[in-house]
């Protein structure tokens, strides 16, 4: 099973890390969608992670009416104002039978009976599905994947167990089991690859603006035209609430342009907005594998977001996203991203910056630089 899969799990399943200091500005901050459409009633499955406030943010802003469903174990205090329906998706859902809601937005599914569930229950009463996936659910990166590509599966159907061998196959499993309850023109599915931003609790893409701005000798991954996809949280939940407020029903990949982004244009980006000097040492991409294979980091691993041009994961950065632009997607310029992140990055407590859960340490990065300009003299 390739590693992204691991790195997209984590960043999911931890959606409960704070978003306190990001601030609800970022969130609610004009949109590419109209502000005048009709009135929506709103439900969110979740809402109080990292994406979730940006949505429910984004809703807010347009008008829209925003009723939470959550175990109440994270940020319960973020949205003291909404209504908050208190239930655990894996087990009653009575509480939600014959409410109605215009649209519902499923962004805390991982599990295919939950989702199931989830939208059996709620499929009578609602106008609208909207399911948040991942690019993870394609079955292999050796090519560039659309959205008509095959999708990863699993032998045993009924494991629930979220692990990074199993969670691509079971949110792709998830979409199907939506499928099952709505019908094609009452669901949306929305497949990001790295979201990033402020409030992001995983420092896979902040480890890389934050390292920059801390200058010096930089270890830095295969070459400054090495392609990365992302995605901007607040460009999903804008996204999000356009597909709401359109009806539009159908399967997109929300990613930036194949080939709009790379290395190069991440260090560049990075030393602009924080006004440092970086010294890159670009290291070749088998010294970066092995290097990343025989590490003890955790987590996301040595680079973060980086997967290389060969091997399993070569395409990763290659997925599709013309059918979002075609249906509205906007990206921000990455040099946005990375200023509002790293002012949201300033904002939290000296015992959350001073260990990132993504990267290097500057001790495992300087036996590195040395290491491999041992390899090249």
């Amino acid at each position: 099973m390739s590693s992204n899969r691991r790195e997209f799990i984590k960043g999911s399943l931890l959606g409960g890390a704070a978003l306190a200091g990001a601030g609800l500005a970022g969130a609610a901050e004009a949109g590419a969608g109209s502000s005048d459409s009709k009135s929506l009633d709103i439900l969110v499955l979740g809402g109080t992670g990292f994406i979730g406030p940006h949505m429910v943010g984004e809703a807010l802003r347009r008008g829209h009416s925003v009723t939470l469903f959550n175990r109440g174990r994270t940020n319960d205090d973020l949205f003291p104002d909404l209504e908050t329906i208190k239930g655990d998706r894996g087990g009653d859902l009575s509480m939600l039978e014959g409410r109605k809601w215009d649209a519902v937005i499923d962004n805390s599914g991982y599990v295919p009976r939950h989702v199931q569930n989830s939208a059996r229950t709620l499929a009578p009463n609602i106008g609208q599905y909207l399911f948040i996936s991942t690019i993870s659910v394609y079955a292999s990166f050796t090519s560039a994947n659309d959205e008509s590509s095959q999708l990863a599966t699993i032998d045993d159907e009924s494991i629930e167990e979220v692990t990074g061998e199993t969670y691509g196959p079971l949110k792709a499993l998830c979409e199907q089991r939506a499928r099952t309850e709505i019908e094609p023109d009452r669901l949306t599915i929305l497949r990001p690859t790295y979201i990033c931003g402020p409030g992001d609790h995983t420092d896979r893409f902040s480890y890389w603006p934050v390292r920059v701005s801390k200058g010096g000798r930089m270890l830095v991954p295969g070459g400054p035209e090495y392609p990365l996809q992302i995605i901007d949280v607040r460009d999903l939940a804008n996204f999000t609430i356009d597909c709401l407020d359109r009806r539009t029903a159908d399967t997109f990949n929300t990613v930036t342009p194949v080939g709009s982004y790379n290395m190069g244009r991440l260090l560049d980006d990075s030393q602009a907005v924080s006004a440092t000097r970086v010294d890159p040492v670009w290291i070749d991409e088998g010294f970066a594998r092995e290097a990343q294979e025989n590490s003890q980091v955790q987590n996301w691993g040595m680079f973060p977001i980086w997967h290389g041009l060969q091997g399993d994961n070569a395409k990763v950065s290659s997925v599709s996203g013309k059918k979002a632009v075609a249906a509205g997607l906007k990206n921000r310029p990455v040099r946005e991203t990375i200023r509002d992140l790293l002012s949201w990055w300033k904002t939290l407590p000296a015992e959350r910056t001073a260990s990132m859960k993504a990267g290097m340490s500057p001790e495992t990065e300087a036996e590195l630089i040395a290491r491999y300009a041992a390899t090249t003299e």
